[in-house]
């Protein structure tokens, strides 16, 4: 009895047990003198690596095995915006009866005051552990999607943001994501 009272007087002044689960606080995004606050159901992470400016993981779809990872990366070149759109093709195998125009959309986008691309990919995405390593072992993903928006900010610096996915959940995120875009204001 007295060392069940010492366990649960120790657990009421470590707090444990006691307090209320509170959900995380959105997490807001800066880049080029845009901010935004992340959609709350997405989960902040510490980014894999110093080329990741944020990153999010993305709650799976029921059905699906993954979850999807959102990253918002900052370059200070990379080729400028068409060159990115072609790399991030060449990420995904599209079906063998799929044609390129059902596959991959583009369209204008505004992201606050700049001008960039929104590209929609639907394929087998080509997952890379090191992805500018022509020599690092590829994970063929099949079902999966990508949304992508790239631009340019004052400072010429490309700054991209990737959804990419088992297909059903980033149709479950795909309006969160375009949210997110059009929430980037100064």
């Amino acid at each position: 009895m007295k060392k069940n009272f010492m366990l649960a007087a120790a657990l009421a002044l470590s707090g444990v047990g006691l307090a209320e689960d509170k959900p995380a606080t959105p997490a807001t995004v800066e880049v080029g003198g845009l901010k935004a606050t992340a959609p709350a159901g997405w989960k902040e992470e510490t980014p894999a690596n110093s080329m990741r400016h944020a990153q999010f993981k993305l709650e799976k779809q029921k059905g699906d095995t993954d979850d999807a990872e959102l990253v918002v990366f900052i370059s200070p070149g990379g080729g400028g915006i068409d060159a990115n759109l072609k790399r991030q093709v060449n990420t995904f195998k599209l079906a063998d009866d799929a044609k390129a125009d059902d596959a991959i959309k583009v369209e204008d986008v505004k992201i606050g005051d700049y001008k960039g691309k929104y590209q929609i990919i639907n394929g087998s995405y080509q997952a890379k552990a090191a992805p500018f390593d022509p020599n690092s072992k590829v994970t063929s993903k099949e079902g999966y999607s990508q949304l992508y928006v790239i631009f340019e900010d004052d400072d010429k610096k490309t700054i991209s943001i990737r959804a990419v996915g088992p297909e059903k959940t980033i149709a479950k995120h795909k309006k969160a994501f375009e949210d997110f875009i059009k929430a980037f204001k100064k």
